[in-house]
């Protein structure tokens, strides 16, 4: 059975860039970009109004981008309370965002995106950018590095998504329950 494609928006939260990559494909099949980049807000504003501003940017991408999905990092633990702080608040807009239109969203660490892009949890931003651009079959490496994070969020939970999918489909089924 072939699956179907589908369009995922990655989100790669952060309060001073908040990366923004849509892929569009499905598991075993080659990915297509739909579009990149990051909302920024200035360091200096006040937290609401940085948090309004990427709520802005992120609802304007809902709507040009129409995914089916959203893949947001996983927030995990740093020694940094203030950049943990940050992101996890950006996280939550983007899941807000999603929610309120009722997408699926989906939350990947770090180290589940870097392996199942390079195949290492531990490979660095330099390796996912560089398989990024190999699988997308881009000119060149998505710029900032929080784009080219956001879309390996996406490409990972299109592969894994869909495998995921499955998995939660066949164990509803098991129960009696249709999906």
């Amino acid at each position: 059975m072939r699956l179907p494609e589908m369009r995922v928006l990655g989100v790669d939260p952060g309060l001073t860039r908040c990366g923004l990559g849509a892929v569009e494909g499905r598991p075993g099949a080659p990915l297509s970009l739909v579009a990149v980049g990051v909302v920024r807000t200035p360091a200096d504003d006040d937290i609401g109004s940085r948090l309004v501003a990427i709520e802005r940017g992120i609802e304007q991408w809902l709507d040009d981008v129409r995914p089916d999905s959203v893949a947001v990092e996983r927030v995990f633990a740093q020694h940094n309370v203030r950049t943990v702080m940050g992101t996890a608040q950006a996280a939550a807009v983007a899941i807000v965002c999603a929610a309120r239109r009722g997408l699926p969203v989906a939350l990947h660490t770090p180290s589940e995106v870097k392996a199942a892009i390079t195949g290492s949890g531990t490979a660095g931003k330099q390796q996912v950018g560089t398989m990024v651009t190999r699988l997308l079959r881009l000119d060149a490496m998505p710029r900032p590095a929080d784009a080219a994070d956001a879309l390996a969020l996406a490409i990972c939970h299109v592969w894994r998504g869909g495998a995921q999918n499955r998995l939660a489909d066949a164990l509803a089924r098991a129960r009696g329950r249709t999906p």
